[in-house]
């Protein structure tokens, strides 16, 4: 068995390669999928995450990976998300990898965000906006950037200013202009792509600032409690997700749908009918697309067999 450290994950999963294998992995049927999302006994917010996806004719993958919002504030602080992810054969079931459930965590997310980014965004997308600072930050502007080379200009908000610049000095010099905005709504009305990695309760990007073209990629918001666009997004975007299977706890989805605001019948695609070429995605460059990130264990999976394809 294989112990391959985060370093060796993003060193090896650079965004071009893994957006890509991705796009190739959503070619063929969706594997196999289970989540299971553990709330902590004791009521202190904290999760616990088991995510499974098995290819029968590829590799078994399943992350392990705590969620623990609290742990920034440690002395000295620890990342949010923490675990592993291991991946068996599929024909005997013998362990073949084990590897940092951080690393392949921010990659697979980012990746499966510039995906979308690449099915849907315009091609001369210039201005990305992302709404959150967070660890996964950094990897969500690489994975646009990749996926949308015309972007020229990257603007960053978030509650915490001072995390925000922290943010924007990590990233100096890497070859995009970074920029700490304090004005959401106009970084908003502004902005040809717009990413938001938070794990807000309440809606903050407001649609009706929304510029025609612009494609709106939500992260956060994997609970149903959760939010980060109005209703107005969902009812002026066209509406794709990277995935069916487990949409429903979603709460930028859930919630306008509960309220009658739309219907399930109003996504249009997801990720596999995009590759597979059964939905067009965009139609027009002044058509607003919105993308709800779902994830899932196949897309661990996909990326896992990604780092197996580079070893």
């Amino acid at each position: 068995m294989q112990l391959v450290t985060a370093e060796e994950v993003h060193r090896l999963l650079d965004y071009p390669y893994l957006i890509d294998a991705l796009r190739r992995a959503h070619l063929g049927p969706p594997p196999f999928g289970a989540n299971i999302v553990a709330d902590d006994p004791a009521g202190t917010g904290n999760q616990f995450v088991s995510l499974l996806g098995w290819n029968g004719h590829g590799a078994i993958a399943a992350k392990l990976v705590g969620v623990f919002p609290g742990n920034l504030q440690l002395d000295p602080p620890q990342a949010n998300v923490q675990g592993l992810v291991a991946v068996f054969d599929p024909d005997t079931g013998t362990p073949k990898l084990v590897t940092d459930g951080e690393a392949m965590t921010f990659r697979k997310t980012a990746a499966d965000s510039g995906l979308g980014a690449l099915f849907l965004a315009r091609e001369d997308a210039e201005i990305l906006l992302v709404v959150g600072a967070g660890g996964l930050a950094p990897h969500v502007i690489a994975a646009h950037c990749a996926a949308r080379p015309s972007i020229s200009r990257v603007l960053v908000w978030n509650r915490t200013p001072a995390r925000a610049r922290a943010l924007q000095a990590t990233l100096a010099g890497g070859g995009v202009s970074v920029e700490v905005v304090s004005d959401l709504d106009a970084a908003v009305a502004c902005a040809d792509v717009i990413s938001c990695v938070t794990m807000s309760r309440a809606p903050l990007v407001k649609g009706e600032l929304l510029k025609p073209g612009v494609h709106l990629d939500l992260v956060g918001a994997y609970r149903p409690e959760m939010r980060e666009c109005d209703d107005t997004c969902m009812t002026r975007g066209t509406l794709f997700v990277d995935t069916r299977g487990g949409m429903e706890s979603a709460g930028d989805l859930c919630q306008p749908i509960a309220a009658g605001v739309i219907g399930w019948d109003a996504i249009r695609a997801d990720h596999f009918e995009l590759a597979q070429g059964t939905h067009p995605g965009r139609t027009s460059d002044t058509e607003i697309t919105v993308c709800k990130n779902v994830g899932g264990g196949h897309l661990d999976l996909f990326s896992a067999e990604a780092l197996m394809a580079r070893l």
